[in-house]
Parts: structure tokens; sequence; C-alpha cells
């Protein structure tokens, strides 16, 4: 499986679409199973450390409560509050080392880039990951850990030349499943308004990322797919498996 070219950073990162717990009304999620399958090799003796983000959300309290009772009995939960919003409180974002797997929610790109910036979580999530922390995100939290994407976190869809950089290229979020996604990101990949190639990910799919390449794609809906967005916009499917 080809994509974009690895930026030098080791370690395992898994960017989706849409889906998990945030999208299912009874909290069960294929994606969700196969992240904690991927924690369990590491940490068979224990139930894992899983540590939600909710940056992006403004720390919305529904949403936390709806990541702990998606993992109640299956992990050790935990919360990363910038906003310190009780019962939340405020955490040092050195917590993230200490985890099994970092789930970061969705919500508004620009603001999660920001407030991470100011807080030192960007320098936490790469020193975490370079440990053996496997970082997962939704939508917003998909988004970041790449150079650039697209986002609606400005109004309108827009192109975002902004990212952590873990990964190559761009990022386009909801890709089938929400209007002017798919042919507003196959124009910017094509114009370069955003970098390329791009990858574009539908709702209820995931793309497992291992030291910067595109390892595998984890889907838990029959027409859910990923692919890459070529430079001249044309697409290329990521198979499954």
């Amino acid at each position: 499986m080809s994509g974009p070219e690895p930026t030098g950073l080791r370690g395992t990162i898994v960017a989706l679409g849409g889906g998990g717990f945030s999208m299912s009304e009874t909290w069960e999620s294929a994606i969700d199973d196969a992240l904690l399958q991927m924690v369990s090799r590491e940490s068979t003796s224990r139930l894992p450390h899983v540590c939600f983000v909710p940056t992006a959300s403004g720390d919305s309290g529904d949403y936390i409560e709806r990541f702990e009772a998606a993992f109640d009995g299956r992990a050790q939960t935990h919360v990363l509050s910038l906003f310190g919003q009780s019962p939340w409180d405020y955490r040092d974002p050195a917590m993230l080392l200490d985890m099994d797997l970092v789930y970061v929610g969705g919500g508004s790109t620009i603001n999660l880039l920001a407030l991470w910036r100011r807080h030192g979580v960007d320098e936490a999530m790469r020193d975490a990951v370079a440990g053996g922390t496997i970082l997962a995100g939704i939508s917003a939290g998909a988004n970041c850990w790449f150079e650039a994407s697209s986002t609606d976190s400005f109004g309108p869809l827009a192109p975002l030349n902004d990212g952590l950089g873990f990964l190559r290229g761009s990022a386009c979020p909801h890709f089938h499943g929400e209007p002017g996604r798919a042919e507003s990101f196959q124009k910017w990949i094509a114009d370069g308004s955003l970098p390329g190639p791009g990858t574009a990910i539908d709702d209820h799919a995931a793309v497992v990322y291992e030291d910067g390449r595109a390892a595998s794609v984890i889907v838990e809906s029959a027409h859910a797919r990923a692919s890459i967005v070529e430079a001249d916009g044309r697409l290329r499917d990521l198979q499954p498996g």
C-alpha cells in the first residue's frame, strides 16, 4: 500500500475520516475494537491506558462521557483537558507519554492546533508516538497529523496549510459523507492549494500509518473507503486489510 513519503517520524498513527464511538448509536465500533486490539498486542497483562483529547470540541462534556461509556471496562480511561472544566481538571500534557493509546476527538482543526501549541501538546504527542504510544484521531483529530487539510473551521470548507506534519501531504475527512468535500479536495490538490498527494477518508473508515507509510485500512461499513488523491486530482483507492 503506497501513499505520501514518510517524514521520518516512527510509530503508529491512525486517521479516521469519521466513525468510531463518535458516530455510533450504541458506542459499538469495529474501528475502536481494532484500535484496542492493536494496543493489546503490546499490553496483554492489563487493561490498556487510553486517553481522550477533546480539545477540538472545546472539551465537550457530552463527548467525553461518550468516550468513557464506549471504553468502560475495556480500558483505563483518561482525559487530557486543556479547559479545566469540572470534573475534568487541567492535566499536564506530559501525561500522554504514559498512555498506550491517545484518541483525539473531532471539532475545529484550527482551534486544536492553536491550543496544542500554546500548551505544548504538539511536542508531547511527538514524544509519545516516538515512545510507542499509538495516536488516533477522528475528523479534526485526523487532520492534525498531516501537513495540511480540508477544514470547515472557518465556516465554509477551505484549505488549511497548517498541521503538525507527522504525516506527509493533506487530509480530508468525511470525504463522501458531506456535500462539497470530495470535489473541493480534489480541486485543491490538483491546483496546488493543498500539498499532494492527499488522503481522502470516508466516514467509518480509518487509515493506519506505520512509520509514516499507509499500512492498512480499517472499515466498519460496506461502502466506506479511503483513497489517495494524486497530483492531478484523480483518486486511487487504498485497499482494506
